[in-house]
């Protein structure tokens, strides 16, 4: 450890890493940006990272360093040297703009990193700021490519054309000169794959579930919270116990059952069962929320003349705004993206879900565009919703969880 505590040996350490992981990151956003070949080069990374590390603790004039260090990597471009390497046909503009970010996403984030570090021996929290900041820059590019590429990769083949899909199935480019007809896709699903009536079931039923959740649970969580009964705390406890058992496991008799009962291929069936998987989660979050709330205030409202009813309607809901959504938006969400059910008891194309719609289009006579589409029409409602109303769902998961 006090070999790593020397500021040159830190500053070398993080640079060779940084440069790889930055080097690394150029090339797969580039190869998808443009469908050339690009992958980092191991031993130009080192060299540069370490270069570029030590010189920021040497030099803290940030513009010079970055001069020097992009001049360098541009003076080792067609070297093996290089920090990037390139297939065959690549064009120069494309290996400058590789060189180019390298550069810049390399020298710019390490002088943050090493903004504390000097060549001498560092302390204890120079050399934990240093390592720190360099997890934190690993951890949101990873992070970012992690939840980024897939829906990129979702997008940008839902954009192709059949041919271009069949010339080269790797090649995430779009051709912008094909104008409305990039979204051709997306016509053709709503056209002849009836994707609006999809998106209508899942949505009511979505919805319908929120509200069937809500009616059960809000009752059965303030009674868990506030009521004092026999067996209350066992109650308590088990809420959860049936996320211990695999939907898959459940999946033969309940199909049995419905299809016994004439539930099988029918929206009531699937609004029967969906709150069975939401019920238990839903109450589980609003027990302790309500126990977070001051029962003073329900007390003074039963001392009112309220009935617990109308406490629980006028007072103890109102101020569980937060929380109800929250809870209303997660169900939304498992309503919304649930498919094993949705598989298992729908055969009736006009009575599809999105995400059934959606399963129908993995097929070798379907185009795969089509698939990506789908899967895009999707997941765009679900996302913009949660974007939209993230606030009220961080604030719903943490309230309460000091008392509750």
């Amino acid at each position: 450890m006090s070999i790593l505590r020397q500021g040159i040996v830190t500053a070398a350490i993080i640079g060779l890493f940084w440069a790889f992981v930055i080097a690394t990151t150029v090339c797969v956003g580039l190869s998808f940006a443009s469908g050339f070949g690009f992958r980092p080069g191991i031993l130009g990374c080192a060299t540069l990272g370490v270069a570029g590390g030590l010189a920021l603790i040497y030099v803290r004039d940030l513009r010079l360093v970055m001069g020097g260090f992009g001049a360098a990597a541009l003076a080792l471009l067609f070297t093996p040297l290089s920090p990037v390497l390139f297939a065959d046909g690549v064009p120069l503009l494309w290996q400058g703009v590789a060189v180019a970010l390298f550069a810049l996403f390399t020298i710019w984030p390490l002088a943050r990193m090493l903004v504390e570090a000097h060549p001498g021996p560092l302390n204890r929290h120079a050399f934990e700021d240093a390592v720190i900041r360099f997890l934190t820059g690993f951890g949101y590019i990873g992070f970012t490519a992690v939840v980024l590429i897939p829906f990129y990769v979702m997008v940008m083949t839902s954009l192709k054309s059949q041919q271009a899909l069949l010339r080269n199935p790797l090649d995430f480019s779009i051709d912008l000169g094909r104008g409305l007809d990039l979204f051709r896709s997306y016509f053709e699903l709503f056209a002849q794959f009836n994707f609006g009536s999809y998106l209508w079931t899942s949505f009511y039923v979505s919805v319908l579930t929120v509200f069937i959740t809500l009616l059960f649970s809000v009752p059965g969580a303030y009674a868990v919270a506030r009521l004092r009964f026999k067996g209350r705390a066992a109650f308590s406890r088990s809420i959860l116990l049936i996320y211990m058992v695999p939907m898959i496991v459940l999946a033969l008799p309940i199909y049995i059952a419905f299809s016994m009962t004439g539930l099988r291929n029918t929206i009531p069936g699937l609004l029967m069962i969906y709150p069975v998987t939401t019920i238990p989660v839903a109450l589980y979050m609003l027990q302790g929320y309500f126990r977070g709330l001051p029962g003073e205030v329900e007390e003074a409202g039963l001392m009112d003349g309220l009935s617990r009813i109308q406490v629980i309607l006028k007072i103890t809901l109102p101020l569980s705004l937060p929380a109800m959504v929250s809870v209303s938006l997660y169900v939304f969400m498992i309503a919304w993206n649930e498919f094993l059910l949705a598989f298992m008891l729908l055969d009736d194309p006009s009575k599809f879900t999105l995400t059934r719609g959606v399963a129908m289009l993995n097929s070798s006579e379907i185009p795969r565009q089509h698939l990506m589409a789908g899967a895009v029409i999707a997941t765009l409602p679900i996302m913009a919703l949660f974007l939209g109303l993230e606030r009220f769902m961080t604030k719903g998961l943490t309230a309460g969880s000091v008392k509750g």
